[in-house]
């Protein structure tokens, strides 16, 4: 269930702006994915999150220029789950670990990726399905332990 709030509509209007245009692995419109975390979440502040988790990391919108519209526990979160190429997975998981709200959304995320009827007719090969398998296995470990 989506939380309307401000500032989930404007979270909701912000992703949507940010992702347009853009498709997943699957060739679906990214947008689905965010909305599709922000419905399970039980709070506005997670629900933005949700909405907001990959504008910084997938688009040309930056951190900062999100600290200008949304509160820090936010924008926290979004920070969190940004991964920096330069920052190792497993170390990346461990402090989204320690944030309640990024960890929500992390695992709606894994949960949602880990889903591979998004990909039917997609024509992916089996060993980019199993590798994002074993990736988001070894990511619950981490979240979970």
């Amino acid at each position: 269930m989506m939380i309307y709030t401000e500032l989930t509509i404007k979270a909701m209007k912000t992703a949507y702006s940010a992702h347009a245009g853009q498709v997943d692995q699957c060739n679906v419109p990214y947008i689905f994915h965010p909305y599709h975390l922000a419905e399970q979440m039980d709070d506005e502040i997670s629900c933005c999150a949700a909405l907001l988790h990959d504008v910084v990391e997938d688009t040309d919108i930056t951190l900062a220029m999100l600290e200008q519209e949304f509160p820090k526990a936010v924008t926290e979160a979004v920070r969190l789950l940004t991964h920096d190429d330069d920052t190792d997975y497993a170390d990346y998981l461990r402090k989204i670990k320690e944030d309640p709200v990024a960890k929500k959304v992390k695992l709606a995320d894994i949960r949602h990726n880990s889903d591979q009827t998004r990909c039917v007719g997609a024509g992916l090969p089996e060993e980019q399905l199993q590798q994002w398998a074993q990736k988001y296995a070894y990511a619950l470990r981490i979240l979970l332990s």
